[in-house]
């Protein structure tokens, strides 16, 4: 039988003063994703591809001053425009892979409320802190996409 393996949630939550299908255009589209996904103050987006389908693949690589940093992943589940879902890692066809929902909820006094969810190991839980800064600052940037 396989054994059930624990996880800790990682939330990040944001607000946006912008409709639901403007979150997911800026996800979607490689044009904005480059501009804030796994994006860094210090580095430089050198690869970004992304196949905005259910079972379409990402990568984005960065170059940063301690090398590059890969990011993979696939889409599990696009329901625009209030959920999107993808199995994410730092190696190509890792057999592991963390998974990442992020929840677009309609404000009733307008805007929306974007909830990110990382589903991290339980062995990397004393990272939880650094892992929920990066998607801080990975939402933080998704605004500034949504202002430009």
């Amino acid at each position: 039988m396989a054994k059930t393996e624990s996880r800790v949630k990682v939330k990040s939550i944001h607000r946006y003063n912008v409709p639901a299908e403007r979150v997911f255009d800026a996800l979607l589209t490689v044009e904005k994703a480059k501009k804030f996904m796994f994006k860094t103050i210090t580095g430089k987006m050198i690869k970004a591809e992304l196949d905005p389908r259910e079972g379409g693949e990402f990568v984005f690589v960065e170059r940063r001053p301690s090398g590059d940093a890969s990011h993979y992943g696939q889409f599990v589940e696009i329901n625009k425009p209030t959920r999107l879902s993808f199995k994410f890692a730092v190696v190509r066809n890792a057999p592991e892979q963390d998974l990442v929902t992020i929840d677009v909820k309609t404000l009733d006094r307008g805007g929306v409320e974007v909830t990110l969810t990382h589903e991290i190991k339980a062995e990397f839980a004393h990272l939880k802190d650094r892992v929920q800064d990066g998607w801080d600052g990975i939402l933080d940037g998704l605004g500034e996409a949504l202002r430009a």
